[in-house]
């Protein structure tokens, strides 16, 4: 017996350890991130029932739309700290299963104003998720595999996206809203708390951290942080105010609300396989040179997206969506660089609330440029501005460089 404990702490079997616990953070973190962005998207179909059924205005529906999403974003930075403090695995499930709580409430709702209000409580959990599975992810595996592990992680997000929409939508139409948020937020809470009785541990402390870094290193990678705050920032600016305007670009090529609708299904399409796709080549080219391909092509296709002939759409759709999303992949698990693995949980809180705020400001700031200058303008700007995150990162290459080589 004491020999097969020995010949399990030998270097050589080492690696299965780890690579065992990395894969089951990877898979729990995954099932928590599709089964929350499932929760949070299928509220779109379900506006026009709830509408419907509750004699609600538009100002309601956006009121409702928007309070849930804000609750579930707010808190980061402390759903990060409570992380540190009780647990990062523990944190993200308990905030999971009171997400799909939330959503059993809302159900149970018999007025417009208790809604709203089971609406804040239920977004809360939400929280949870970004910082504490990408911190945990980035923890769980080896240095060489993080970024193809983090694309993975928001892969699986983008196919909650998907998925709760359309059995949400299903549902609704033979049962009604309630029912739908019923059965996906008992699904929801139902399947984390089997991940909770089943890995009670947290996974991310049997992993191999990266190699302690030296002073020199500590002073570049406080530094560093803020230039990848600052990167993010630029990079869901660009996200929040593109997806605003495109469909007026569309609109102004003559095509319809049908056409408009099938053209973002291939975007967001295009977006899932470049967050998987581009964290795997992040751990094969870099993550600096990924983050330059992406952002130099998604400026070329919002330029061309502009004066492009109405045949190149598709095709400039997919380039689009695919660059896009792309880069985040790359930029997640660049903040991993630049955080130390303690102050990680807390770390991602930050970067998360600084894109998010930067997302539901731009699509503000460009409308003003576009009242002012005209559509052409923004779109010119925008794709400056997108460019301007290859110059923010470049400051911190070597230490992104030296980091890809560990």
């Amino acid at each position: 017996m004491n020999g097969c404990l020995a010949l399990a702490r030998t270097p050589n079997l080492r690696w299965l350890t780890e690579r065992t616990a990395g894969r089951g953070t990877l898979i729990t973190a995954s099932t928590v991130h599709l089964t929350n962005d499932a929760c949070f998207a299928l509220l779109y179909p379900l506006l026009p029932f709830i509408a419907e059924d509750l004699e609600l205005s538009y100002t309601q529906v956006g009121l409702l739309k928007a309070t849930f999403s804000g609750a579930s974003a707010a808190l980061q930075i402390p759903a990060g700290a409570l992380g540190m403090r009780y647990g990062e695995a523990l944190v993200l499930l308990l905030g999971n299963i009171w997400v799909g709580l939330g959503l059993v409430l809302m159900a149970l709702t018999g007025s417009y104003v208790l809604l709203l209000g089971a609406a804040v409580l239920g977004g809360i959990g939400g929280n949870a998720q970004h910082p504490l599975a990408a911190s945990l992810v980035s923890k769980s595996v080896p240095r060489k595999q993080m970024a193809t592990a983090m694309g993975t992680l928001n892969f699986s997000g983008d196919l909650g996206k998907l998925a709760g929409p359309f059995i949400a939508g299903i549902i609704a139409t033979q049962y009604g809203w309630r029912a739908a948020l019923g059965v996906v937020g008992l699904f929801t809470a139902i399947t984390t708390a089997g991940l909770l009785a089943r890995d009670r541990s947290d996974n991310a402390k049997r992993a191999t951290e990266p190699k302690p870094l030296t002073s020199l290193d500590i002073g570049a990678v406080k530094k560093g942080f803020h230039y990848i705050l600052l990167a993010g920032g630029l990079d869901n600016a660009t996200r929040g105010a593109a997806l605003t305007f495109i469909p007026f670009v569309l609109a102004d090529k003559g095509f319809n609300a049908a056409a408009i609708s099938a053209l973002f299904g291939v975007i967001f399409a295009a977006g899932a396989a470049g967050k998987f796709a581009c964290g795997w080549l992040s751990d094969r080219w870099g993550i600096l040179t990924v983050i330059v391909v992406t952002e130099l092509t998604t400026a070329t296709a919002l330029v061309a997206m502009v004066f492009a002939e109405s045949w190149m759409t598709i095709p400039l759709a997919i380039l689009f969506g695919f660059a896009l999303n792309g880069t985040s992949s790359a930029l997640n698990v660049a903040v991993a660089h630049f955080v130390p693995a303690d102050k990680r949980a807390r770390g991602y809180g930050t970067y998360f609330t600084a894109a998010l705020v930067s997302s539901a400001l731009a699509p503000l700031a460009y409308g003003m440029l576009g009242d002012i200058a005209g559509l052409v303008t923004v779109f010119m700007v925008m794709a400056v501005l997108t460019v301007a995150v290859i110059a923010v990162v470049l400051p911190i290459r070597q230490v992104l460089m030296r980091s890809d080589q560990v």
